[in-house]
């Protein structure tokens, strides 16, 4: 059963910017927890079948998250989160890139600017993501890998949770 929530996800290829809009039928608290908590993280980041894995994760300003997702096959594809503002409850910004289980970048991949806002209304949590790369071609290699339909699929794993949970 589909809710009525808000979800929109926007590709602006003049600006390289991916826009996601999602609301979530909790309080911000329990928003922001899912977001930036590695055990809460873990339940709901990846798409299934995958999982995601977080070997270690420091939320502050300068800090990182290094995390796998695990395939059903047990095949790893890693990525580093490199956290450089935390306003809490209400903003974070990391640049996110791939890299291999010990944190170094991988130089094949483009690393995107993630601004994750949160803001609540009427018990209503509203996400709005917004992605910058580089260049186009950054840009158009993310959406070609299936980074659109990841990520929906994760955020909807995170309803799941928000309603299995509250």
């Amino acid at each position: 059963m589909k809710n009525n929530l808000l979800m929109d996800f926007t590709v602006d290829k003049e600006n390289n910017t991916v826009k996601v809009t999602r609301q979530f039928a909790a309080p911000n608290d329990f928003v922001w927890a899912a977001w930036t908590q590695p055990e809460l993280l873990d339940l709901w980041w990846a798409p299934k079948p995958w999982k995601s894995k977080t070997k270690s994760m420091d939320f502050k300003e300068g800090g990182q998250r290094l995390y796998a997702m695990v395939g059903p096959n047990g095949e790893e594809h890693w990525a580093l989160a490199d956290y450089n503002s935390i306003s809490p409850k209400t903003n974070f910004k990391y640049l996110d890139a791939f890299c291999d289980n010990s944190g170094k970048l991988n130089p094949d991949f483009p690393r995107s600017d993630w601004n994750v806002d949160f803001i609540e209304s009427n018990g209503v949590t509203t996400v709005y993501v917004t992605i910058k790369h580089e260049k186009l071609a950054d840009l158009e290699m993310t959406i070609e890998m299936g980074f659109k339909e990841g990520f929906i699929m994760a955020l909807e794993n995170l309803d799941q949770y928000i309603k299995d949970t509250i």
